[in-house]
């Protein structure tokens, strides 16, 4: 059986757990984290109407809380991830 390929956006992992995206390699030091809040039902399908996006340090030395360094809202799944991408990409240029 042939192993799953990885999904990727503009070249940097993307998984999903449930209602939580995560954008960006844990090895580097930031990765974004978007989380769905809300949704509605368009045909059969359910569409997120409202999600958080945050751009987090992975240090583990550090809390949850002092992880964030952004952290905005967007109306759609698209939106947070154009920001995100943003924000992980000035992020990373700055090391």
């Amino acid at each position: 059986m042939a192993a799953a390929k990885e999904l990727t956006y503009r070249g940097k992992p993307l998984r999903r757990h449930e209602n939580t995206i995560i954008y960006g390699d844990p090895a580097e030091k930031y990765l974004i984290v978007m989380k769905i809040l809300e949704t509605d039902k368009i045909k059969d399908l359910d569409v997120a109407t409202k999600v958080e996006v945050s751009l987090e340090r992975t240090e583990e030395s550090l809390s949850s809380r002092n992880r964030v360094e952004k952290r905005s809202e967007k109306k759609s799944l698209y939106s947070a991830m154009d920001l995100g991408a943003v924000w992980l990409e000035r992020a990373l240029a700055q090391e």
